[in-house]
Parts: structure tokens; C-alpha cells; sequence
């Protein structure tokens, strides 16, 4: 998943990549500052989940403790095999906590059986009643009371799945957790997370991640451990179109990983898809939260908005609810610099900045009693892209924001705030045995960078339509979703439609210097936000709807946030195609179970988009003050 990080083995095991020289000083220091303890924590149902506990051998004052909980490992085992880092931060090392680490039920070292995105319990009647809330509390409930040297203090934190645990821990808290930290949360699997957006599957992300997750567990299936699937190839773009219908792909992973085979059955948003929605359980939250993202994160972008926002629509008592977000992909915040993402650069060490400045101070305040030096925002502290600076809100999206609708006209124009007068249309055909690629660049991977990916080469396609404003005369500050209404009409009975907001650097924009790849900024198209969404879905992810081939109809959704501003002498605009291979698997353009679909389902399909006063498409943008 993002490679930059994977879920978070995939984001602990790249946060976790240091230089030889800098694990060894790193491991050096802990073992001269820490000792390391392994228990067998019981839960209220017998089982024992195994815990690595790390101390302070300077016995002198109390330390508040730090939980992760993940399904990636917490080895290497044994009292004397150490790590060389400690998560979240060395900053935390030499702060004085005491860190947790746990494998999570069923997984590693764990009693129990493993699931991933296991359901929510509210209604806990007996012991056999658990869930990762009631695990978090039962691990809490016994370190408190086993554990010695601490302040009484819990805090718990996590990126991606980790962050999954994180909220789930968050949910009827033990009164000792004061402090959580959801990063890049896994809310819901089947919306906006890592499985599917707005019903498009994300092919190339599912099959690598469950392509590798049963091996890092040989226990589980007696595999060994690797990270990819083997592609034997680096065009990721072919080796996808060669495997065919979405059918052949699970036999190619050898159907180790039962989820993908669960999300095979479970296309639509049923009842097990609503089963691991954590967002209905997240309500009378009692420790302070500070949800963490990163504007280019493509695996849990949704997830990180939906736990703040619920916080903050259910916990009003809740003693501090922030959400931070900058310019960084899966993770990215926990290692690094944070300065660039590709070619585009934000000239500011936004990653040690969060470290430093907002994260160590978050606990410290919540877990210690420490007033921080630079006060969190009530709300949100934004990194704003474009502008390539921190801005501070009191409510999110900004209160004072003006929603501005940007309708698509004839000659490939984007207007301002002036819907299209009269009839008219664009269309094109979409082939899905020759789809739109998501980058230009040749990877089998879900790429990390594709969310700030130069676009030129998908708009002189003529799959993809093309619609921009004339060069801006100031500074255009975007700030919350992006509301898209779309009218369409396809040839097909189902198809996909993708639509991408862009950022349109001048054409004499200066290049990087250093410019070892040779990218030319001068017209660069960067990408700012994409999503698709599966036309059948357009009345309700849950009953899907044919479309009436050459009847128009109506598609509106909401792309996730975005903080972004268009400098003065850029551009906007906005791509749309039907097809976005490998990121989302391809649709066949015929109304069927796509899982099942053969090969002779998929068929070119005309699609036409409106753009007249009775049908309007654009996109309606929130534009702040700069």
C-alpha cells in the first residue's frame, strides 16, 4: 500500500528502515535506557495475547504507558532480541515513556483466531463477547495493575491498521487511556478506505497487500514470510491485463488470504460489509484524540476524516478532538522529512515538524501534565499544498469557506460560478481492454507518489475528457471536499466514471535543481485529488442499478478533503474517464457480478457527458481566504 508503507508492517516496516549506522546507535541507546519484559496478557475469554513491555532502568520518577497493537509482529522475540526503534518516535525514547507492543489476536505470537476488520460488539453479554475494544481494555485493565513504575497514564497510537486499533481502543476506553492517536485509520474497509471507493475496487492495492499478508504469519498457513506476490514482470499495467477478468486473480494468489475471497462475495455494501463500519461505535469518547493523515495517503485518506468527524459530531465531552493532516502519503509523517512527494516539493520539514512539534507535545501534555509550547488549533492544523504552509482552524471544513461550482462548458472550459447555457455534450469511448493507466511510470504497485502524479499524459487521450479555467489572476484557496454532480449517459448498462482535480503549474515553471529524473515542471499537471465511482452504484452502494443504455442520469458524490491552493498564474482543471488500471479494477461496461464477470462481458461503451443548463456536470469547490 503505498510504498511507502503497507497497512503498517507496511507502515511500521518502512517507518522502521534506518541506516545501518543509525539502527546500531538506536539499538544501542534503548538497550542502555530500557528492559525488555514479554508477558502472556490474559483477555476475558482465556485467551493470551502476547505483549512486549519496555522500561525505563531509571526507576526514579513514574512514565505514563504507550500501547500499539498491530497484526504486523512485535519481534524479534525473546527477552534479549531487540528492535532498533521503538514506536512512535526516538523523541518518545528520550522523553521517558513506557512502550507496549502487542500482537493482536490471532495473529503472530497470539492465542485466538484472526479477523481482519473484526465487527464491533456494543452489547457484550458474557466473556465469549469480545471484540478489539474489549482487548485493548482487558490489555490496559492488566498493565496497570501488573506492571510497575507507571503514572496510572495510558496512551495508544497507530498508523493505518494499527490506527484501526487505535480507534477501536478508543471505544468504551478504560479509565486509565487519556490519550489516543488514530494515524491513517481503517474504518470502513468497503467506503472510502482500502478495499473499495464509492464501489470501485482497488485492484492493485488489495492484490499486493493480500498477496503478502498470510506469509508475514506462518503459523497461520506455514508459508514464508515475503513481501510481494511475485509479478515476474515490472509492467504492472500488462501483467494485470494479461491475468483478464477479476475471476483469474484470486487464483493466482492461490486463495491463501480469505479476504480477498470475502470481498470477491461481498461487492455491494451489505450486511457484512456494514458489520466493519467502525463508524456507527465511535460516540462518548473519553480520552483526548488527535487523528492523523496525510493529504496523499491512497489507502485510508476516507478513514481519517470519518473517526475525526465522528468524534466530533458524538463526544462532545471528549477533551480535546484534533485532526492534523499534511503533504504526505501512507505514513509519511512517521519517517522522513516530509520535504517532497516526487517532483513537487513543499519546502518545509513537514514530517519532523509533526514530530516534534505536535505529536511528542500531544502526549506529553495528556499522559504528563506538560503544557505544550505551541498550543494545538481547536480543531485542525492543515498543511496547506500550494501555498506550502500550516494553517490553523477552529471548525473543519473552515466555517467561512464559500462553496463555488465549476461547471464544464464547450471548448474543454471550466467557468467559475457561470452554469452552461443551452444544449450540448462531450463524449468518448471507453474500451475496457485498453484502459486509462493511473501513472505514466511502469510499477505493478499501488505507487505512493500517483496522488501528485503529472497528468499530461492521460489528457491527450481521447478516452479522457479535459476541462480547465483560464489562467487565475490570484491565489485560489480550496479547503474541504470536492462535491462532484456529473450527467451522464452511457452506451453500456455499467460504467465507471473518474474524476480528477488538477493543479496546472505555468508553462515557464522552473524545474527542480537537483533534477536527476528530468522531470519538466513547465505545464506540469498535478494531480490534487481522484476518485472513481462505480456507476451502479449511483442510487445506493447497497442495490445496484443497470443503467438504461443512451438514457441520461445523475451522479453525485463527495472526493475526500483537500487543503490546497491554485497560485496565481495556474490553472484548474478537471479530467474524467471511465477507466483507472490497475488503481481500480476494470469495469466491464455490462451490468453483472464483476467478480464473476467472463471475458466477453467487457465491451466499448460511448460515454457522453452533459454540460447544458438542464444538465449541468462540474465540480463545486469550498474556497477559503488566502
Amino acid at each position: 500500500m503505498r510504498y511507502a508503507v503497507l497497512w503498517v508492517m507496511l507502515a511500521a516496516a518502512p517507518v522502521m528502515a534506518q541506516a545501518p549506522d543509525e539502527a546500531k546507535i538506536n539499538k544501542e541507546y534503548l538497550l542502555a535506557n530500557y528492559t525488555k519484559f514479554e508477558y502472556r496478557v490474559p483477555m476475558r475469554d482465556g485467551i493470551k495475547l502476547f505483549t512486549a513491555v519496555y522500561t525505563p532502568k531509571d526507576t526514579s520518577k513514574l512514565y505514563p504507558m504507550l500501547l500499539l497493537r498491530t497484526p504486523y509482529g512485535v519481534g524479534p522475540y525473546g527477552p534479549d532480541s531487540w528492535p532498533a526503534r521503538l514506536l512512535p518516535s526516538p523523541l518518545f525514547w528520550k522523553a521517558g515513556y513506557i512502550f507496549v507492543h502487542q500482537d493482536v489476536r490471532g495473529r503472530m505470537k497470539s492465542e485466538g483466531t484472526f479477523l481482519h476488520s473484526r465487527p464491533h460488539n456494543p452489547a457484550k453479554k458474557q466473556p465469549t463477547d469480545v471484540d478489539e475494544s474489549s482487548d485493548t481494555y482487558d490489555t490496559i485493565d492488566w498493565l496497570v495493575k501488573n506492571i510497575t513504575g507507571h503514572n496510572g497514564k495510558v496512551g495508544q497510537s497507530g498508523i493505518s491498521y494499527p490506527g484501526f486499533y487505535t480507534a477501536c481502543g478508543m471505544i468504551d476506553a478504560h479509565p486509565a487511556l487519556k490519550a489516543v492517536s488514530p494515524q491513517a485509520p481503517l474504518v470502513d474497509f468497503f467506503d472510502g478506505d482500502d478495499c473499495r471507493h464509492n464501489g470501485a475496487f482497488l485492484l492493485a492495492h488489495n492484490f499486493r497487500f493480500f498477496g503478502m499478508f498470510p506469509k508475514l504469519n506462518p503459523k497461520m498457513y506455514g508459508l514464508k514470510d515475503s513481501r510481494d506476490p511475485d509479478y515476474g514482470t515490472p509492467d504492472g499495467y500488462q501483467f494485470f491485463l494479461d491475468l483478464g477478468p477479476l475471476k483469474n486473480i484470486g487464483k493466482f494468489l492461490n486463495n491463501t488470504e480469505p479476504f480477498w475471497a470475502d470481498q470477491m462475495a461481498h461487492p455491494d455494501y451489505d450486511e457484512f460489509c456494514r458489520a466493519r463500519n467502525l463508524r456507527p461505535h465511535i460516540k462518548g469518547i473519553k480520552p483526548a484524540v488527535l487523528t492523523v493523515g496525510g493529504w496523499y495517503d491512497a489507502e485510508d485518506l476516507a478513514g481519517t476524516f470519518y473517526c475525526h468527524n465522528r468524534v466530533a459530531e458524538t463526544s462532545p465531552d471528549c477533551p480535546q478532538n484534533v485532526i492534523v493532516m499534511g503533504p504526505w502519503v501512507h505514513g509519511g509523517w512517521a519517517r522522513g522529512d516530509g520535504e517532497s512527494l516526487g517532483p513537487v516539493k513543499f519546502n518545509a520539514k513537514t514530517s519532523a515538524y509533526y514530530r516534534e512539534h505536535v505529536e511528542l507535545p500531544f502526549f506529553e501534555q495528556h499522559l504528563k501534565g506538560n503544557s505544550p509550547k505551541e498550543p494545538l488549533p481547536k480543531t485542525a492544523l492543515m498543511f496547506e499544498t500550494g501555498t506550502n504552509r500550516w494553517r490553523r482552524f477552529d471548525t473543519w471544513p473552515p466555517a467561512k469557506g464559500k462553496k463555488v461550482t465549476y461547471s464544464f462548458a464547450a471548448d474543454q472550459k471550466l467557468t467559475a460560478g457561470e452554469p452552461p447555457i443551452g444544449e450540448g455534450y462531450d463524449e468518448y469511448v471507453s474500451d475496457p481492454r485498453k484502459p486509462v493507466p493511473y501513472v505514466e511510470k511502469m510499477s505493478p504497485r499501488m505507487e505512493n507518489d500517483y496522488m501528485t502524479a503529472d497528468q499530461r499524459f492521460a489528457g491527450r487521450r481521447t478516452d479522457v475528457l479535459v476541462y480547465q479555467t483560464p489562467v487565475l489572476t490570484e491565489d485560489t484557496c480550496v479547503a474541504g471536499p470536492v462535491e462532484v454532480e456529473l450527467h451522464v449517459s452511457t452506451t453500456g448498462t455499467d460504467s465507471d466514471f473518474v474524476v480528477k482535480l488538477i493543479d496546472v503549474y505555468p508553462s515557464d515553471y522552473p524545474d527542480p535543481d537537483p533534477n536527476p529524473t528530468e522531470v519538466r515542471m513547465g505545464g506540469y499537471q498535478q494531480l490534487v485529488r481522484g476518485e472513481p465511482f462505480r456507476g451502479k452504484y449511483r442510487t445506493s452502494l447497497s442495490k445496484p442499478e443497470p443503467f438504461e443504455p443512451g438514457k441520461p442520469t445523475v451522479i453525485k458524490f463527495a472526493m475526500p478533503d483537500v487543503c490546497h491552493a491554485f497560485r496565481s498564474g495556474h490553472r484548474i482543471m478537471v479530467q474524467v474517464q471511465s477507466s483507472w488500471f490497475p488503481f481500480i479494477d476494470r469495469n466491464p461496461q455490462t451490468f453483472c457480478d464483476i467478480a464473476t464477470a467472463k471475458e466477453e462481458d467487457f465491451k466499448k461503451a460511448t460515454q457522453r457527458v452533459y454540460r447544458s443548463e438542464a444538465k449541468s456536470s462540474g465540480v463545486t469547490l469550498r474556497i477559503i481566504r488566502p
